[in-house]
């Protein structure tokens, strides 16, 4: 068998679609495609696939990509097979002035205030959720970039956050909009969280 990975955007209105409806959505275009996918044995056969560090409800993506299997040995050689070695993924997130008022941290940017002092104390503490329970994390440590600028009533940030499968850690980019609305941003229903890249372990583009 020969692994693909495939490709696509998840923006607009598809930002809402769950991971549970886009793997059918997927099944079903797969099916209908005629292409010698692999199905698993036992009682339920289904097509065997996988999406690649699925983001939350309502988070944009430029980069989503998910793998399937093929019992062909031969593929198009346009396309790429390569074993998961994602390392970091980089979002921009958008936070919008609500009727012309700017927040609290936009207000704190325009006198002066440089995206580093949000993270000046000691302990910038966020809880993550995982299958074994809650862990505290200290946010400061996993951000390896984060920059920001003003566009007209729009404060825009991006940052680069780890991410994989398996035991490798995994950092969901509403931890950090959680955080900067702690500090005065916009409410959760004026952000636009948007995914830009993947990175493999050794920095490059996830291909």
């Amino acid at each position: 068998m020969t692994t693909v990975r495939i490709f696509f955007e998840k923006c607009g209105e598809s930002a809402y679609i769950s991971l549970l409806d886009l793997q059918r959505v997927f099944h079903r275009m797969l099916k209908m495609s005629s292409l010698p996918v692999y199905y698993t044995q036992g009682f339920n056969p289904h097509i065997y696939l996988s999406f690649t560090c699925p983001l939350s409800l309502g988070q944009e993506s430029l980069c989503e990509s998910c793998e399937v299997k093929t019992e062909q040995e031969t593929i198009d050689p346009q396309v790429c097979f390569h074993q998961p070695e994602l390392g970091m993924h980089e979002f921009v997130c958008y936070f919008e002035e609500s009727d012309g008022t700017r927040s609290p941290i936009q207000q704190s940017m325009d006198a002066g205030l440089m995206v580093y002092d949000l993270f000046a104390p000691d302990d910038v503490e966020v809880t993550k959720k995982t299958k074994r329970g809650c862990k505290t994390l200290e946010l400061k440590h996993y951000l390896d970039r984060i920059e920001y600028t003003i566009e007209g009533g729009t404060l825009r940030f991006t940052a680069l956050l780890p991410c994989g499968s398996g035991e490798a850690l995994n950092l969901n980019p509403s931890l950090l909009t959680d955080f900067l609305r702690t500090q005065g941003a916009a409410p959760v229903w004026q952000c636009r969280v948007v995914r830009t890249h993947l990175y493999n372990k050794a920095g490059k583009d996830f291909e």
